[in-house]
């Protein structure tokens, strides 16, 4: 369950779930991974939610960034 304010991706060749605020929408470097998927994707994502490309090591860097 995503707790409300919060949304679910999945990351990586693993698909390791994350659950993240949703105020990192409105971040310009979290928007790159949005593209990132867009252009792997397209808008079917193979695990029912958002798949981003790239490894675990680079979102989490990333995503500490943001907080």
């Amino acid at each position: 369950m995503v707790p409300k304010g919060y949304f679910a991706v999945y990351v990586g060749v693993e698909k390791k779930r994350f659950v993240i605020p949703l105020s990192f929408l409105n971040q310009p470097s979290f928007q790159q991974l949005l593209s990132m998927a867009e252009e792997e994707f397209g808008f079917t994502h193979p695990m029912g939610g958002l798949t981003i490309p790239c490894t675990q090591d680079t979102f989490i860097h990333l995503t500490s960034l943001l907080q």
